[in-house]
């Protein structure tokens, strides 16, 4: 993880996955958390990384065609 990639707000993430930022704050907030990694960096501000939010899209990827 670098400083240098791109960083995403909350309603940035739940734009890109099209769902309701309100569900991207109860992923964090359950316990254990759920969702993609996240930073917090201050009570009111959480930013997620590009590159994370990419990887754990990724180990959600369901192949309906199976291993071939």
């Amino acid at each position: 993880m670098s400083v240098d990639e791109r960083w995403l707000s909350t309603h940035e993430v739940a734009a890109t996955l099209g769902v309701d930022p309100s569900t991207v704050r109860r992923w964090r907030s359950t316990c254990p958390p759920q969702g993609p990694p996240f930073v917090k960096v201050s009570p009111r501000r959480t930013i997620y990384s590009a590159t994370d939010l990419e990887t754990w899209l990724r180990s959600r990827r369901v192949d309906p065609a199976g291993p071939s």
